[in-house]
């Protein structure tokens, strides 16, 4: 994750590691508090910005030390249309 970020940092783009329907994977695969917060912090600072599908990941109360949680960072403009995606796909029946 950290070769990722550096090359967003240096390149643009986006960064995914999102949520999934299996069991396995329910909460995401990235832990909150020594992945996704270092790194969203650190991009943010760059001008960019970093969600879960529907939360940006500096607001999420952590709910235990291990917690995990789906992460998409990187281009503001970018992960702003992939959060939309995210929502849009929640809301449709």
């Amino acid at each position: 994750m950290v070769a990722d970020v550096h090359r967003i940092l240096t390149r643009g783009g986006v960064f995914l590691y999102p949520r999934d329907q299996r069991e396995s994977v329910r909460e995401g695969k990235l832990r909150l508090m020594y992945e996704a917060n270092p790194m969203s912090f650190i991009i943010e600072q760059a001008g960019g910005a970093s969600t879960d599908g529907a939360n940006r990941i500096l607001d999420v109360q952590p709910s235990h030390l291990h917690q995990r949680i789906g992460v998409i960072l990187g281009s503001r403009t970018e992960v702003d249309r992939l959060q939309r995606y995210h929502l849009d796909a929640q809301a449709a029946p």
